[in-house]
């Protein structure tokens, strides 16, 4: 990696390596910066924040294939302000000083982005396809959905053969981030002070907390009043970022038709609708698919999956499909393993890959969600404004 540093501690020379080429001022770093060979800047705690947020702003258009990573104090890195003046500057990281590893990790993300950006520059190969976007929803609470968004992300991701992101959209109450174990520093709500226009993938990719192997995480906010920050029209546009970036993104959501989940519906190839075998959940799960026919919505890309589809209750599954005019997809066993793995913050197909719920969602995932090589997913036109009043039902029954 090309890096270039100026006033960092030696506990961060350590971390960076002997590959690194230090300055003594700013002279000489910005006559480095526009050499070629440089793809990322490392600015120290000595350097004052203006100073590095004057210098990011300089450079984000004449050389934006070379990232500036910010170390600061710790409690400064975690200070909002300082981190939305450095990103609308164009800083990609900030990250909080005598941490190597973090250090180290944002070197290694943004040397991979100054990558990619210098192939795609005139003359390069074209990017690659937009990954596939994939909601699961269910109008009534207590389906699943979490439990199914997380382990069919940690399907798709492969072990790390894939890139995929989960994204919690359920802004009051998601638990993507207790049901994987994670404790995140920043989440979605941290876009909000950017806005939809001036957010860009680095300062994005900041927000996410990695899980496993291929599988990383954009999580709800910590703080339930903080949900109503976020507009539709920044889900939109964290959803195109996510997109561009990741093969697989999983949107988690809560069971309303709101303006968020709708600006999900509107990116995505695929919407899982989930149910469960008892006449609420039906009775909802038939008027999510009468309000998905009455928005337009391409039939194709619903996916009708049923979860604790052994519990005996009386119903059949040829019941069920006569009731709702549809085909069910998928049928999802129940196990109290479940709740168990839920409990260890380890998804049940990688807690035991050969487990019956394991094999239920592998099926699923091989078979209806996998985009196979030379086929594309189409995104569906945007759901027309005057029929967004039409998805305001919201039903916890």
């Amino acid at each position: 990696m090309n890096v270039v540093a100026l006033g960092v501690a030696d506990t961060s020379r350590a971390a960076l390596g002997d590959g690194t080429e230090h300055v003594a001022d700013l002279a000489a770093l910005r006559e480095r910066m526009t050499a070629p060979g440089a793809r990322t800047v490392v600015l120290g705690p000595a350097v004052p924040l203006e100073l590095a947020v004057r210098l990011a702003d300089e450079h984000r258009v004449s050389r934006p294939d070379v990232g500036i990573v910010l170390e600061r104090a710790p409690q400064e890195a975690a200070a909002a302000e300082v981190l939305t003046t450095a990103l609308r500057a164009g800083v990609r990281e900030v990250v909080p000083a005598g941490d190597p590893a973090a250090l180290q990790e944002a070197v290694r993300r943004s040397d991979t982005l100054s990558r990619a950006l210098a192939e795609r520059a005139p003359g390069g190969p074209p990017p690659q396809a937009a990954g596939r976007v994939i909601t699961v929803f269910s109008a009534k609470g207590g389906c699943g959905k979490t439990t199914v968004s997380t382990n069919v992300g940690a399907l798709l991701a492969a072990g790390g053969r894939r890139r995929v992101v989960v994204v919690d959209l359920d802004l009051a109450f998601g638990d993507v981030a207790i049901a994987l174990q994670l404790f995140p520093s920043r989440t979605i709500a941290d876009a909000v002070p950017l806005g939809a226009r001036d957010l860009d993938f680095p300062a994005l990719e900041q927000l996410l907390t990695p899980h496993s192997a291929g599988l990383t995480t954009l999580v709800a906010p910590t703080d339930p009043a903080t949900g109503d920050s976020v507009p539709a029209a920044l889900v939109t546009r964290v959803l195109e970022l996510l997109r561009e970036h990741f093969d697989y993104v999983v949107v988690d959501t809560p069971p309303a038709f709101d303006d968020q989940v709708l600006a999900a519906f509107d990116l995505s190839d695929v919407v899982v609708l989930l149910a469960t075998l008892d006449i609420p959940a039906l009775k909802n799960l038939k008027l999510t698919l009468e309000t998905l026919e009455i928005l337009s919505y391409p039939q194709e890309r619903w996916k009708v999956v049923i979860n604790r589809a052994d519990s005996k209750v009386g119903l059949s599954m040829a019941e069920v499909e006569k009731t709702l005019q549809t085909r069910i997809t998928a049928q999802v066993p129940s196990s109290r393993d479940v709740p168990a793995s839920v409990n260890r913050g380890v998804p049940i197909v990688l807690d035991d890959p050969r487990h019956a719920v394991s094999a239920a969602l592998r099926d699923f995932v091989e078979r209806d969600l996998v985009v196979r090589s030379g086929t594309t997913g189409d995104v569906p036109p945007p759901l027309r404004r005057d029929r967004r009043r039409l998805g305001r039902r919201r039903d916890h029954s």
